[in-house]
């Protein structure tokens, strides 16, 4: 029993100098992205390494089942000395000029395999334990070969084309507008990198002319902007088979005016248009009406449903400051900016909820604006249908349902749960977007 403990011990402090000094020799491929599209998720990083990995590991494997298999046929394999003093020294020599400052970690792992291969068991110890590091190899390689073709398919399967787009999402994760990307994209199935924005500097966004969130980055060259026409645009990207992004977007020209107060604001026209022709837009929207009932209640969630988010998640100081708290706990904030971020910021949010609640013209219990508006949706669902979709979510669920998501946690959420009907729906869109239902 000690002698395989002893073994497993030593078999893997060789892999492990093996992989040490192969991953000198084999660098790490790293994606390239511009100033402020940094890599933040796992979804796409881990698929450029994994290649190497494997290859390293497979390297490994063979070297060490030819090391294993000539020690113990070597007639030297009886004396110990000999075969480690060979072993070893090969190792140093190898080492040696293979990689600079990790002197101190390899020495101790020599001196590891020198104490491994001295306990009683002479050469052919040592060399059952090298077959077992190249047992472990190998075990590795299968490993991370078939990570790798997982990895693939997913982006195949998920990106509704070869190789797909490479989409990267630069948002506040509390914002309902960026909530509702985030919705459509984990709907169906798109990978996509997160940047999340310090909302206080905004350098991450600093490349931009736009200056607010969501902004979605599509192959690094072409910028999405507003929710609605992210939307849009990537639902007709997923369709029709002979547009690029950066043609279906010209479809969606920018406008410049100046509001009510003075402020120049950038709107979009046809935003809430999913641009197909009549085959696919008959695929898509299979009974009369659909298109138009989609895109009456996504303006809904964007013109109304979500300035009643603010009046009620800081509807009260104590709401205003867990609201707050929530914020600076899933933004990006430094120590001091967070601190202030959650006290100050309450208080700010909470005067501001008040002068929201006059503008919109809501009741003095903004709750009940919530209620009703919820109910509104649900109603519109009818009972004969899981979705305003039908038996599959459309964009005015996943704009609704992104929307209403930023609220989960506070007390709002709760209190919209327990007293609307919202909630049997609210579940199936859960279920929907975690299972990526969506996924073509």
């Amino acid at each position: 029993m000690h002698m395989v403990i002893a073994l497993s011990k030593l078999a893997k402090r060789v892999f492990i100098v093996c992989i040490v000094w192969s991953s000198y020799s084999e660098p790490f491929i790293v994606p390239f992205f511009p100033e402020g599209h940094l890599n933040t998720s796992p979804t796409f990083a881990g698929h450029s390494g994994t290649l190497c990995k494997s290859n390293m590991a497979a390297a490994c494997t063979r070297a060490l089942c030819k090391v294993g298999g000539g020690i113990l046929e070597s007639p030297a394999a009886r004396r110990f000395g000999t075969v480690s003093s060979f072993l070893v020294g090969n190792v140093c020599s190898r080492g040696s000029g293979r990689a600079y400052g990790t002197g101190g970690h390899r020495s101790q792992l020599l001196s590891s395999l020198r104490t491994g291969a001295g306990g009683g068991g002479g050469g052919r110890v040592l060399g059952c334990a090298v077959l077992l590091g190249g047992g472990l190899g190998l075990y590795h390689t299968v490993k991370f070969r078939l990570q790798q073709h997982l990895a693939e398919e997913e982006t195949k399967v998920s990106g509704g084309r070869a190789g797909g787009p490479a989409l990267t999402l630069y948002q506040y994760k509390t914002c309902p507008f960026c909530s509702k990307v985030r919705a459509f994209l984990d709907y169906h199935g798109l990978p996509y990198e997160v940047v999340e924005v310090n909302p206080v500097m905004r350098k991450e966004i600093k490349w931009s002319v736009y200056r607010k969130v969501p902004i979605l980055m599509v192959d690094t060259d072409v910028q999405l902007n507003d929710s609605s026409v992210i939307i849009s645009s990537l639902k007709t990207y997923l369709i029709s088979k002979d547009k690029s992004v950066s043609d279906i977007l010209r479809c969606y020209p920018e406008m410049k005016s100046v509001n009510e107060r003075g402020k120049e604001v950038t709107e979009y026209s046809n935003k809430y248009w999913v641009m197909l022709d009549q085959g696919e837009a008959t695929a898509l929207y299979p009974d009369k009406g659909m298109q138009k009932e989609e895109m009456k209640w996504r303006q809904w969630a964007d013109d109304w449903l979500v300035h009643l988010i603010s009046p009620n998640v800081y509807r009260t100081s104590g709401e205003a400051l867990a609201s707050f708290d929530y914020i600076v706990r899933e933004g990006k904030f430094g120590p001091y900016e967070g601190f202030f971020a959650k006290y100050v910021g309450a208080a700010a949010m909470f005067l501001i909820a008040k002068r929201l609640k006059s503008r919109h013209n809501l009741q003095e219990d903004v709750r009940q604006d919530l209620y009703k508006a919820v109910n509104e949706w649900v109603a519109a669902i009818g009972k004969k249908r899981k979705f305003m979709g039908g038996d599959q979510p459309n964009l005015a669920d996943l704009a609704v349902f992104g929307v209403l998501r930023v609220m989960e946690g506070l007390q709002a959420f709760d209190d919209m749960m327990e007293n609307t009907k919202v909630k049997p729906w609210y579940r199936r869109m859960e279920r929907a977007s975690l299972n990526h239902e969506g996924r073509a």
